[in-house]
């Protein structure tokens, strides 16, 4: 039989078996490849699978057409419920490497504002003392600097003054390495928040502003579980 099979053979011109062979191991090559795929999938294709699907989900968020959550409140706990519905409702509309977290955002408010109580919080919507130097901004004078160059910037609503925060940290030179650390943690698949904190210093002249940031955000979470046990 394999003498049958191997005359067989060597009546085949030799053109023709290199090209039966070739296309043999470009076969077995691809079967390989596509097993290989299947399982251990190529980084950058796996990325931009993700990508189109969190694109294509924004997209969708959007076209829902919902508004911007209203933040109200009469004490803390409120103030910092409401703050969250206006980040989660944000950050669903921004790709995953976009967000900003949580608890990064509440605990910079609370302190930026005395949990909502700060005069600049009340007559500018502005959370987080995000300043303007340009003077047709609207904008609020601090009280001892009425003739100050700048102003602190007036919103429509509070939850424009969180959007415009999440904009400058992702957009501003100032947080860049907050950026490259937030992506390596997304790609590692462990968030440590209080890393994250460590490269917002620049938002404050303070030199403990993170350490305060940091202390905050405890405050604010077992604010929040004392909430979800009651």
């Amino acid at each position: 039989m394999r003498n049958y099979i191997k005359n067989g053979w060597n009546l085949i011109p030799k053109r023709t078996r290199f090209w039966i062979k070739t296309s043999l191991v470009v076969i077995v090559f691809c079967l390989i490849a596509f097993g290989y795929g299947t399982f251990k999938p190529n980084k950058w294709v796996k990325t931009k699978i993700i990508n189109d699907t969190e694109n294509q989900l924004v997209t969708e968020w959007w076209n829902f057409g919902l508004h911007k959550p209203s933040i109200e409140y009469t004490n803390n706990t409120e103030f910092v419920i409401s703050v969250g519905r206006c980040i989660d409702y944000l950050n669903l509309h921004l790709l995953h490497r976009d967000r900003v977290q949580k608890y990064i955002i509440l605990p910079m408010a609370v302190l930026e504002t005395g949990w909502g109580k700060s005069r600049f919080a009340k007559e500018a919507n502005n959370l987080f003392g995000i300043r303007t130097w340009d003077p047709n901004v609207p904008q609020l004078k601090p009280l001892e600097l009425p003739n100050a160059d700048f102003g602190v910037k007036k919103y429509l609503s509070k939850c424009d003054s969180v959007e415009d925060m999440i904009n400058i940290i992702n957009k501003h030179p100032a947080y860049e390495d907050f950026r490259i650390e937030r992506v390596t943690q997304l790609e590692s698949g462990k968030i440590d928040i209080d890393k994250q904190i460590e490269y917002l210093s620049k938002w404050s002249t303070n030199p403990e502003y993170t350490s305060l940031v940091k202390m905050k955000a405890k405050a604010v979470k077992e604010l929040l579980e004392d909430k979800l046990e009651n």
